[in-house]
């Protein structure tokens, strides 16, 4: 178990930032440039925890909270979900529910730590961002349900074990609806076109950046630390649903799951590069349309 468990966080660590070195390099080259080096994200975080902390004087331990709790939501996440064939190191029967609030408890913290600054602005950027989440944790929900009609399990290690295959057959148009469905909020809950735009600096449209103005150093390279374990861990789930064919071989099944990862971040970077970012009052009809999609496909199993 602990074995697993250090393969698993050795994996989320080393690969997180370069799934955003790949969406970066992907969009460049859809505008036809070259683009800032594939491992930028990593001399980004070596750059940032190099410096020192700055805090207000307005601020109190909440401001540190939400990075702190950006990072060890994620770790605490990856160890719930298998990576490829690779086991999730804890299992038990209902762990689907605390891996959802897992994530709510970390953005409760960031928003928290957004208004201990006492800026009306980042209130403002907290507001949207705890709204869209209300509207997208519905989705995963009845996703979850699907997949755990479909597997006879209540836990993630059961859902998206080696019986996933088999799911496909049962029920193929259902978990393609969830495919599609736990893809939007991928999106959604990692502040990515069309939802949102990490590269922003319009301030009326901004909604998770905003609520990050103050942090500095190693506290904002914790945050962009923890959002990119926080795309790991979900996108996880997403290529373990695509892919769930398993070799045999420990070896091949680890390149697998790293090549659909790899390709994950390359559709971001597609999408992001062909869609142009949704007007806000667009963003609560997309996010209740996938959830009645996901609800649609927990009728047809359950029928």
């Amino acid at each position: 178990m602990i074995g697993r468990a250090l393969s698993h966080l050795a994996l989320l660590l080393a690969l997180s930032p370069l799934l955003l070195g790949v969406i970066g390099k992907t969009k460049a080259l859809f505008a036809g440039r070259l683009g800032a080096p594939l491992l930028q994200p990593y001399f980004d975080l070596e750059k940032l925890f190099r410096k020192g902390f700055v805090f207000s004087r307005t601020t109190t331990w909440v401001f540190l909270a939400g990075p702190v709790t950006a990072v060890a939501v994620p770790l605490l996440a990856a160890l719930l979900i298998p990576c490829g064939a690779l086991a999730a190191p804890l299992s038990f029967s209902g762990d689907l529910i605390l891996f959802v609030y897992l994530f709510g408890l970390a953005r409760f913290f960031t928003a928290a730590s957004a208004l201990d600054t006492g800026s009306s602005f980042e209130g403002m950027g907290a507001a949207r961002e705890v709204t869209f989440a209300c509207l997208a944790e519905p989705t995963v929900l009845f996703a979850f349900i699907v997949l755990a009609r479909l597997s006879g399990s209540l836990s993630l290690e059961g859902m998206f074990g080696p019986g996933l295959g088999g799911a496909w057959h049962r029920g193929g148009p259902a978990l393609g609806l969830v495919l599609v469905c736990l893809f939007v909020v991928l999106l959604a809950e990692n502040s990515r076109i069309p939802f949102d735009d990490p590269n922003t600096h319009l301030e009326l449209t901004m909604v998770h950046e905003v609520m990050v103005l103050d942090h500095s150093g190693p506290a904002f390279g914790m945050i962009l630390y923890g959002a990119a374990m926080k795309l790991f861990v979900l996108g996880a789930l997403l290529v373990r649903l695509a892919l769930p064919q398993q070799t045999g071989s420990a070896l091949l099944d680890a390149l697998l799951f790293t090549a659909g990862m790899l390709l994950l971040a390359v559709l971001i970077g597609v999408v992001e590069s062909a869609m142009a970012r949704l007007r806000l009052l667009r963003i609560p009809q997309v996010l209740i349309g996938t959830t009645l999609i996901a609800l649609f496909a927990m009728i047809l199993v359950l029928r």
